[in-house]
């Protein structure tokens, strides 16, 4: 394939838009106004970015909490006894499994950083 020059146009264009520059001078002009309304357009967009990513990860935490909550009133309605045994299982186990995630992490940044 052979290289146009459209594509080396496409090459060669700059990633970001330059930022306008800010004149030092006096006196609120319309520009400022426009920054201003600029900034709140840019702060909305982003929010609705960060809650397209940040949402189904804020569903996925309630829903797991309420899956807790209802099974420990399912095994509540079985019998004292159970609900203590699940209380001490599901606490062992959660923070076992938070342990070996930490123990993960730290090795990876460990790799990560080169220290064997």
């Amino acid at each position: 394939m052979e290289r146009t020059t459209e594509d080396d146009e496409r090459l060669t264009d700059p990633l970001l838009e330059p930022k306008p520059a800010i004149n030092g001078g006096g006196g609120g002009s319309n520009e400022e106004e426009e920054e201003v309304g600029s900034l709140g357009r840019r702060l909305v967009e982003e929010n609705k970015k960060l809650w397209v990513v940040a949402g189904p990860s804020i569903c996925a935490r309630a829903t797991s909490f309420g899956a807790t909550v209802v099974s420990q009133a399912f095994i509540g309605h079985i019998g004292a006894t159970e609900l203590a045994a699940y209380a001490l299982v599901s606490t062992v186990l959660m923070r076992l499994s938070v342990g070996i995630l930490v123990c993960l992490m730290n090795a990876d940044y460990s790799c990560l950083y080169g220290s064997t």
